[in-house]
């Protein structure tokens, strides 16, 4: 299965983007409910795993919270691979702009 990693710089503590991060979860969820089916997440100190299903695609990878940093890594169906591109900028557009809120 392709990857997909990413690392999205941020000015803030590591437990600051975490506290960041889970309240994006809960916005995610409530946004995309109609979307995203069999949602599955959990954390291990400082690193989110998650994974989902979206029209048909099961996405599965983790999200790592540290300083400075978010490190994103994750599996992409083959399916889907036409559009990681544009699947690696929205989840840049979107990390960036909650690191920076």
């Amino acid at each position: 299965m392709p990857k997909l990693k990413l690392e999205i710089p941020h000015t803030l503590t590591a437990d600051e983007a975490k506290s960041r991060l889970e309240r994006f979860i809960e916005s995610l969820q409530n946004k995309f409910q109609d979307k995203v089916s069999d949602l599955d997440q959990s954390w291990n100190d400082n690193t989110l795993s998650f994974s989902f299903k979206s029209f048909g695609f099961k996405v599965a990878g983790a999200i790592a919270s540290l300083e400075n940093k978010l490190d994103v890594n994750g599996d992409i169906p083959f399916t889907a691979m036409m559009f990681k591109g544009k699947i690696e900028s929205e989840i840049r557009e979107q990390l960036s702009r909650l690191m920076r809120a």
